[in-house]
């Protein structure tokens, strides 16, 4: 199962219903957006370093950009970029749960139904 960006940030504040949600996967895989996006509001070192921790821990796998992720989310920006307002990297994440064939776990289903082909989990925090 892919994880959206949201889901994690309520598991590092604490949030139970994110652990239990995320402990219900058999695996776990982020985006490389999701990971960048983490360690972009990190407010210090050691939040840094629980991020870290907790990947290397559970071993996560964090899924590189490939050409096919790219192409898919290029796709998907001239299908619903205007019509829908679907951002860059929700497009990106989205093409990496297609490309990989995993579902994603999101709280912000909103962000990702409109893309036919995506397989969404929601998470309600």
């Amino acid at each position: 199962m892919l994880i959206d960006t949201d889901v994690l940030i309520w598991l590092f504040r604490g949030q139970p219903s994110a652990r239990k949600a995320i402990d219900k996967a058999n695996s776990i895989e982020l985006s490389a957006i999701t990971y960048i996006e983490l360690v972009q509001d990190m407010r210090n070192k050691e939040e840094f370093r629980l991020l870290r921790q907790t990947i290397h821990e559970h071993e996560w796998e964090i899924l590189p950009l490939s050409e096919n992720i790219s192409h898919r989310a290029t796709v998907y920006i001239e299908n619903f970029a205007l019509s829908h307002g679907l951002q860059l990297a929700d497009a990106l994440i989205a093409a990496s749960a297609v490309e990989s064939g995993a579902a994603l776990l999101t709280a912000n289903t909103r962000h990702y139904k409109v893309i036919p082909e995506i397989d969404l989990k929601m998470y309600r925090p």
